[in-house]
């Protein structure tokens, strides 16, 4: 059997195998835009009492409100409130909130003046900066609102 073990080599299929290597580096800078982002605040109106009268100045029993609008903001009917019966008990709220006025006349960058903004200022390059040399990758920070990033990355496949 030793002496035939030789033979067995000779006869034996080929085997093959297909190896892919890959290396990458890469640098990536970033720097931050300047934006904006604003929600427009809506017109609101609310009433509720129990043992009041209410008028709006002409109209006994009126509970006031919100009518036509311009430019986005409601008009608002404002109302007076009295006890009903001295003596006896009452309660009453009314909550008016006045909606932001929509532009109608804005250039490119400006925006309008609503009642909740946020505004943040873009970045700034100065000295931001990023090196790959033989995949020796070298960064380097920038100022506020900048971001650098490097990676390296090496794959073997064997099939």
């Amino acid at each position: 059997m030793k002496k035939l073990l030789p033979f067995l080599f000779l006869f034996s299929a080929p085997v093959y195998a297909d190896i892919t290597s890959s290396i990458s580096s890469s640098v990536q800078l970033e720097v931050a835009a300047p934006g904006t982002t604003a929600d427009r605040i809506g017109n609101s109106y609310s009433v509720s009492g129990t043992g009041v009268n209410t008028t709006d100045g002409t109209t006994a029993g009126s509970v006031g409100g919100l009518g036509a609008s311009t430019a986005g903001v409601s008009a608002y009917t404002p109302i007076t409130a009295s006890q009903l019966t001295d003596g006896e008990s009452f309660n009453y709220t009314v909550s008016h909130t006045t909606g932001d006025t929509i532009a109608t006349s804005l250039t490119t960058g400006e925006v309008s003046p609503f009642g909740d903004l946020t505004s943040t200022s873009g970045g700034v390059a100065t000295n931001l900066a990023g090196t790959i040399d033989n995949h020796v990758i070298g960064l380097t920070a920038g100022s506020a609102g900048t971001t650098a990033t490097g990676s390296y990355v090496t794959t073997v496949t064997v099939d």
